[in-house]
């Protein structure tokens, strides 16, 4: 299995090093042009590269980390997903200083997000975390970073958490994009920002 980041910010650097100490490929890309991450990818070592986002679309499991005013963009042109899995851990923020989050009414961020995404089987999973719970190894001596996550689709939310288990977190399914979503959007859902360890 292949992975892509569409956005290679911090958190997107943080996954992407945790996919290559367990030893899978990942292609990194931004709306700068892969020359912009020559450093990055070094510093992440031979299994990482950079690319295109429509490069980095094309993986088995893609991770969106882009800030939401620029989401309609980056997810714009891309190739059909033809059932990849898109991986959304982007909050509804509009801008962070001061703080002001977009009102979505009724509709959760991943579901607006899926939307701009068709064909894609979309996972809503590490917008809850700060980065600074993502980057470390998520295993602690008191237990493991519990990782929530939400979708719609079964063997996609199968393949997720084996691979979150695999990576050393505590995955914990919450259900669908629209229950499971509200749990984990910001703004009001309770598991916003929560970070708890789980003792196996």
């Amino acid at each position: 299995m292949n992975f892509g980041t569409i956005g290679a910010g911090t958190i997107a650097q943080a996954l992407a090093r945790h996919l290559v100490t367990a030893g899978h490929r990942v292609v990194l890309s931004n709306s700068r042009g892969p020359s912009s991450l020559d450093e990055v990818v070094s510093n992440l070592g031979t299994l990482a590269s950079a690319g295109t986002v429509a490069q980095a679309a094309e993986a088995d499991m893609v991770f969106l980390t882009v800030r939401w005013p620029d989401i309609p963009s980056a997810l714009a042109d891309l190739p059909p997903w033809g059932g990849r899995i898109l991986v959304d851990a982007t909050n509804q923020f509009a801008r962070t200083d001061p703080v002001e989050i977009v009102d979505l009414g009724d509709q959760t961020g991943s579901e607006w997000v899926a939307a701009l995404a068709p064909g894609a089987r979309v996972i809503k999973a590490f917008n809850t975390l700060h980065a600074k719970y993502i980057a470390p190894d998520p295993r602690h001596s008191a237990g493991r970073q519990v990782l929530f996550y939400a979708g719609d689709d079964a063997a996609s939310k199968v393949t997720f958490r084996e691979l979150t288990d695999s990576i050393g977190f505590a995955p914990v399914d919450i259900g669908a994009l629209r229950d499971g979503g509200r749990l984990m959007q910001v703004g009001g859902g309770p598991l916003s920002a929560l970070h708890a360890l789980r003792q196996d």
